[in-house]
C-alpha cells in the first residue's frame, strides 16, 4: 500500500478525534455550539467586492437562522444574497436570512445563497485571509477564517471549495 495514502488516512482519522474549537483552522472547519462550518473560502469579484462560500451543519434539535454577517476588518457591507431566475434571467438579490434546519446542512455556494462583501476597503487577493462572523441569533455567533481562493468551486479545482466540504459548481 502507498505510504502517502496510509499517512493521509491516519491524518484523517486523527482529525476526527480532535476536539472541535471555535478557533479551529479554516481548512478543517470551525464549530461553535451546534453549528459547524466547513469548506469556507472567499473569491474576489472585482477590486471593491468579493463573495464567501461555505457549508453550515446544524447538529442541534432546532432550526438555526443566519440573520447577519460581519467582516469589520474588510467592509461595513457584508450581506446575505441569493441568485433568482426571473423570465429566464438570473439576478443576484439580497435576502434577510438563511435557515439551517435542525439536524441538516445548508450550503452557501456559487449560484445560490452566499455572502457578498461589498465596498471592501482593500481588494481581495489570492491567499488573503478573510475573517467573518456569522450571527445565528439564539443559536449563537460563529467566527470563521477563510482564504481567498479564486479557483475554489470551479470544475477540476483543488482549492478549499472543491471536494473539501463544500460542493463544487
Amino acid at each position: 500500500m502507498n505510504p502517502t495514502l496510509i499517512l493521509a488516512a491516519a491524518m484523517a482519522v486523527l482529525s476526527l478525534a480532535a476536539p472541535a474549537r471555535a478557533d479551529h483552522d479554516h481548512d478543517h472547519g470551525v464549530t461553535a455550539g451546534d453549528l459547524t462550518v466547513t469548506g469556507a473560502y472567499a473569491r474576489s469579484t472585482n477590486p471593491k467586492a468579493g463573495a464567501a462560500f461555505m457549508t453550515i451543519e446544524n447538529k442541534g434539535s432546532a432550526d438555526c437562522v443566519l440573520t447577519a454577517v460581519s467582516a469589520p476588518d474588510l467592509t461595513d457591507r457584508a450581506e446575505l444574497h441569493t441568485h433568482r431566475e426571473e423570465n429566464g434571467v438570473m439576478s443576484m438579490v439580497p435576502i434577510d436570512s438563511v435557515t439551517v434546519p435542525a439536524g441538516g446542512t445548508h450550503a452557501l455556494e456559487r449560484g445560490g445563497d452566499h455572502v457578498m462583501l461589498m465596498d471592501t476597503r482593500t481588494a481581495l487577493a489570492e491567499g488573503d485571509e478573510v475573517a467573518l462572523t456569522l450571527d445565528f441569533g439564539p443559536c449563537g455567533k460563529v467566527p470563521v477564517m477563510m482564504k481567498v481562493d479564486n479557483k475554489a468551486g470551479m470544475p477540476g479545482a483543488h482549492g478549499h471549495g472543491a471536494g473539501h466540504g463544500a460542493p463544487a459548481n
